[in-house]
């Protein structure tokens, strides 16, 4: 530990008081899996991580966010170099409870930070300093615009091409990143109609302003759309892959665009895929003029702080609605603690979440020093 100057030990203890313990919780993969359950191991003695001169430790006293693509890194489908074991989980909230030197110019000791870094299943986290983001207090709503938020404002402002009148389809409109594409297209005056499983997330839906919703577990959705929008959609705002992205894809207007964020139907596969009928796939584009867009976040995050910044404004105004899903409604409970990341990994694909699912890690005081 001879990066610490322990003249400035003050940074180095729990702003409570208390010292930071020697070893925490956290959820490591250790075998490569598109089941979360094998892949994903609890580790309950693992060596709490020292901050280098510009980081934070963060302990994550509050809240880490679940997201559809956690299976995806788990099954190593993002960077085939990285091999087991590694850490997991990409976003979480919560407070600074040491850092190093030059880090301590910004930030102190006690403050709320939020963060998007693999490795936030843990009680304890470092972040660089220049990749956290200080927050006027810990709130799980902050939680839903670090990944979703930021992916459904970036995917519309870059790839959507919004304006007045446009009529826009998001499937999967109740969960973490369809709230916020519903709710920015309607920011953009956009006509918006959303995708769900329920009349529970229909309600929700449209109390966020969504104009029409599609509850396809009793509508079918090809006929809706063919009845209702005649001329097709203008941009499609695509989550869920295979059949819902054939119909997504028909129903595009002259001009359409569609974006692929994500293909949840598909993650728990082991090619990770759904099959589409793909075969017709140039023509269709031709005769229609139409277009399909790939989203990543990762290579768009030189847009991200400003996209952050503005979402962030936007929900301290009021006028963003950041629905968090705690798994009051699941059949254990409420979800808390890293145990229960397994079960609301599981609670969201079987589609009943509305709205961003968030883990609460309530602080447990460990005496091992």
């Amino acid at each position: 530990r001879p990066i610490l100057d322990m003249s400035y030990s003050r940074h180095f203890l729990d702003f409570q008081g208390s010292s930071i313990p020697s070893s925490m919780k956290k959820l490591v993969v250790t075998k490569l899996s598109q089941n979360f359950k094998e892949a994903v191991t609890l580790r309950q003695d693992s060596p709490v991580p020292l901050p280098g001169d510009g980081d934070l430790l963060v302990r994550n006293r509050e809240f880490v966010g679940i997201n559809a693509s956690d299976i995806n890194y788990s099954a190593g489908r993002y960077d085939a170099s990285v091999k087991p074991p590694f850490d997991i989980g990409f976003e979480g909230v919560g407070d600074v409870v040491a850092l190093g030197l030059s880090a301590s110019a910004d930030y102190t000791v006690g403050q709320a930070v939020a963060y998007v870094k693999a490795g936030s299943f843990a009680e304890y986290t470092v972040v660089p300093a220049k990749q956290a983001v200080p927050l006027p207090s810990v709130k799980p709503e902050f939680l839903t615009l670090m990944v979703s938020g930021t992916t459904a404002y970036i995917s519309l402002k870059e790839l959507g091409e919004l304006s007045e009148g446009k009529k826009v389809l998001v499937t999967a409109a109740a969960g973490g990143t369809g709230q916020f594409a519903v709710q920015l297209a309607k920011k953009a005056k956009c006509h918006v109609i959303g995708t769900c499983s329920s009349d529970e997330k229909g309600g929700f839906l449209k109390s966020i302003g969504c104009d029409r919703t599609i509850n396809y577990k009793t509508e079918n959705v090809e006929s809706v759309l063919r009845k209702d929008y005649p001329e097709g959609v203008d941009v499609v705002y695509e989550s869920v892959g295979g059949k819902m992205f054939d119909l997504a894809l028909n129903s595009l207007a002259t001009k359409g665009r569609l974006i692929v964020i994500g293909f949840i139907a598909g993650y728990q596969n082991p090619t990770g895929l759904q099959p589409i009928k793909a075969e017709l796939l140039p023509a269709k584009l031709l005769k229609k003029s139409a277009s399909i867009r790939g989203f990543f976040l990762n290579h768009y995050l030189s847009e991200y702080k400003m996209a952050l910044k503005h979402l962030l404004k936007m929900y301290e105004r009021g006028d963003l609605v950041c629905e968090v899903d705690f798994g009051d409604m699941s059949p254990e409970g409420k979800f808390i603690g890293l145990e229960s990341v397994f079960r609301a990994v599981d609670y969201m694909y079987m589609g009943k979440n509305i709205g961003k699912i968030v883990v609460e890690l309530p602080h447990s005081v460990n005496s091992k020093l």
